[in-house]
Formats: C-alpha cells, sequence, structure tokens
C-alpha cells in the first residue's frame, strides 16, 4: 500500500503539519477528494473561504487529483480563446456550462516581434501548448513583410506558469497540427508566413515534423506531395492503423490581369500512413467544381462516446459531416441564427458537441434585455449543436475582453481539466 498522503505535494502535506481543516470533521485527504470535483470554473472564487482552501486550491495537485480520478466526460470542458497575440494580450480560459471567464498570464514577450497570429494551439493533459505563427520582426527587412515563427511554447496548468520548449526545424504559420492519440507526440504539416494584414502575401512550404513532448524534440517526417498552407489536420484510427489527414489549404497563386494575387484552393486532401513509414497517398477532390470555393472551418469530434472521428465542416451557415467512403461533405443541418459576416464565425468542438461562436452587437433577442452595446465588447452568442441528439441550444455570455473579439485572428483550443 502506497503510504498515506502519497499522492499530496508538498502544498498538502503541509496542511497535514500546520493542521489546517479542508472540510470540519473529515480528513485532509477525503476532502481533497471532494473538493477535487468542483468545476474548474468555480475554483478561484473559492480561495476566498480559508487559508487552507485557498493553499489546496492554488496547489498544482489539485489538477493532477482531476486528471487522474474524473474520466474525460467528468473533467470540466473548457474554451481556451487567444483574442490576439499572446504575448499582448492575455489569453481566457471559457467555461460555457458555467459561462465563467478567468485569464491566463500572457505569454513571454520577445522585444523584437509583434503581431502574432495564424500561429495554433493543442492541449495535452493539463498542458497548452502555442507552436509557430506569423509575425513581424523588427531585425528583418523589410520590415512590413511578414515572417514565421518556430517557437513553441506550453503553459503548465500545474504551476501556472509559461514555459519555451525547442523551436520547430522549420518556421511556419497556418499549419495542420495535430495530437497523436494515446501519445505525448504533435506533428505539424505544411504552412508558410501569410500574415492577415496582406490578403495573398506569404510563402508555403511542404514540409512535416513531429515533436516528442518526452524528449522535447522535433524531429523531421516525409514531406506533404507539395506546398500546401492554410490547411487543417487531424487523426484518424487506432494503433497501428493511425493515418494522419491534412485537408483543404492553398497552394500556388494565380494573377488577374497580370496584378491581383489570387490564391488556388485545394480540393483534396492526403493522407499519411504511420504503420507505412510515414508516407503519403493522396485524396481525390471532396466536391465539384462550383460547388464551393475552398474548404470552411473543419473540427474533429473523438473521445469518449465516438468509436470513430467524426468530421464536420462550417461553410456559409451549413454544417456538412465528411463521408470517407464517399469522399464527399454531407449536409448535416444549418446554424439558427446566421451571421451576417461569414468569415468572423469561430467553430470548435467541445465535449461531444459543435460550437459556432459569433457576435452580438446591438442585436435585440429575448435573452439579451439587460446586455448593452459596448463598443469595446460585445456580447458572445454560442450556438451549440449535438449530433447524437441532432438539437440545437445556445447561450449568451459577455466576454472580458478589451475589444470585440476578431475570429479572423483568434485562436481558439478546447482542453480538459
Amino acid at each position: 500500500m502506497a503510504p498515506p498522503y502519497s499522492w499530496m505535494s508538498t502544498e498538502e502535506v503541509q496542511l497535514q503539519t500546520l493542521t489546517l481543516t479542508l472540510i470540519p470533521g473529515l480528513p485532509n485527504d477525503v476532502a481533497s477528494l471532494i473538493l477535487a470535483f468542483i468545476p474548474y470554473s468555480h475554483q478561484s472564487r473559492l480561495k476566498s473561504v480559508s487559508k487552507s482552501w485557498k493553499l489546496f486550491l492554488s496547489s498544482g495537485t489539485l489538477i493532477s487529483l482531476r486528471q487522474s480520478l474524473l474520466l474525460s466526460s467528468a473533467r470540466s470542458h473548457l474554451l481556451c480563446i487567444f483574442p490576439q497575440d499572446p504575448s499582448i494580450s492575455s489569453p481566457y480560459l471559457f467555461d460555457p456550462k458555467n459561462l465563467a471567464w478567468r485569464e491566463l498570464p500572457a505569454m513571454p514577450c520577445n522585444p523584437h516581434a509583434y503581431g502574432l497570429c495564424n500561429f495554433t494551439s493543442v492541449s495535452v493533459g493539463p498542458h497548452l501548448y502555442v507552436i509557430g505563427g506569423s509575425l513581424f520582426d523588427t531585425r528583418s527587412f523589410p520590415l512590413d513583410r511578414p515572417c514565421s515563427s518556430s517557437s513553441t511554447f506550453r503553459f503548465n496548468f500545474l504551476n501556472w506558469k509559461w514555459e519555451s520548449l525547442s523551436s520547430m526545424l522549420s518556421p511556419r504559420g497556418s499549419f495542420a497540427c495535430a495530437v497523436i492519440p494515446n501519445s505525448n507526440k504533435i506533428v505539424v504539416a505544411g504552412g508558410g508566413s501569410r500574415h492577415p494584414m496582406y490578403g495573398a502575401a506569404g510563402s508555403r512550404m511542404s514540409s512535416v515534423e513531429m515533436y516528442d513532448i518526452g524528449k522535447d524534440e522535433w524531429v523531421p517526417l516525409d514531406g506533404l506531395p507539395r506546398f500546401r498552407a492554410g490547411c487543417v489536420g487531424f487523426f484518424v484510427g487506432n494503433g497501428e492503423e493511425k493515418e494522419f489527414w491534412v485537408m483543404g489549404g492553398y497552394g500556388e497563386c494565380r494573377t488577374i490581369s497580370g496584378v491581383f494575387p489570387v490564391d488556388e484552393y485545394y480540393k483534396d486532401a492526403v493522407v499519411m500512413e504511420l504503420k507505412s513509414g510515414g508516407k503519403w497517398r493522396e485524396v481525390g477532390d471532396m466536391w465539384e467544381e462550383g460547388e464551393r470555393r475552398m474548404l470552411g472551418k473543419i473540427v474533429v469530434l473523438e473521445g469518449d462516446g465516438w468509436h470513430v472521428p467524426a468530421i464536420f465542416m462550417l461553410d456559409r451557415g451549413d454544417i456538412f459531416r465528411y463521408d470517407m467512403a464517399s469522399n464527399q461533405w454531407l449536409k448535416e443541418t444549418s446554424v439558427p441564427r446566421k451571421a451576417s459576416d461569414e468569415s468572423s464565425v469561430g467553430f470548435v468542438a467541445l465535449d461531444g458537441e459543435l460550437h459556432v461562436l459569433t457576435l452580438l452587437d446591438g442585436i435585440k433577442l429575448p435573452d439579451t434585455r439587460k446586455l448593452r452595446r459596448n463598443k469595446r465588447s460585445a456580447a458572445l452568442l454560442l450556438q451549440i449543436y449535438h449530433p447524437k441528439k441532432e438539437r440545437w441550444r445556445s447561450v449568451i455570455t459577455k466576454p472580458p475582453f478589451n475589444r470585440p473579439l476578431n475570429f479572423r485572428m483568434a485562436v481558439i483550443c478546447a482542453i480538459g481539466l
């Protein structure tokens, strides 16, 4: 049998030695288990209850307990929203179930770089990763030409701190990225240096690499069949049958009348079969000519309750589900309230549901009578769809940002704590 309190950190052990009681009448180890079931978004406001609660709720062991004791479905499913460059504007955690917000520390700042965007954020356990992106560097020439970043940062919820990790072998932004299921590895593919301030400028690339979290090391893999940026990536399959899919994006650029640059968007996908040593195979076009110009926003539902990952796309107010057998997108449903600006919409998968995020700037609805128009930050409408129940529901919240959320620049990541 393990020694008493062997799972507790130094802070919790101090509760025993200082005889600080968490819950009167209960041993602290039992009380700790009870407090571990408090939703993550409520923990910060409960620190003022007592000195012992503040000590325990501020410790890293609380997160460790929740990760080890609670099933994935029982954890707090949160959204981490990066409104803009995370080194100058703090990201926020948002709990859609409790409509609670919590600010995270800003990422370490590089005095020579600014305007970071088009980066990717993924979560692995109690850690949040920020990888790559496009930015401007005061040391480059010309100053108004964006460049790619190879930086990798990790936020550790156990100690509430950011840390810098090994940089990617190739700097990139607007790239495909996914965590290999049941492993501590992350794969990135393609990308370039495009910045939202410049419509069709920027480089493209085909390189692929994998990050080993345990070794803090990036290693190269076989590159994509051709240059591809602005693409999305996800894993399908289990065990040796894992496949890394890369969909959509753009490659070559043509000009209209020899002046206006226009991207050539891909209608196909490519698949890396891990069991074959990382070899790529191509999947044909997913839609007919004229059906749509480019791939919409893509999310993947997987994990508990999903034997096979389900891939969904948001395109012009409609949600489509990808059918691998026919290599086609089949309409699933339509968003009840479509946004006036289709490009400024957030789309994310969380806890088995699809979340469509739009801004309500001065729109009067029955549920928003108390929400006044605010030029600094409009109300946020979340329209949530449950694919298995085929039902929609919606919630409205007031985000804490100092300015309206721009989904062209914002990055959203799901995490379970």
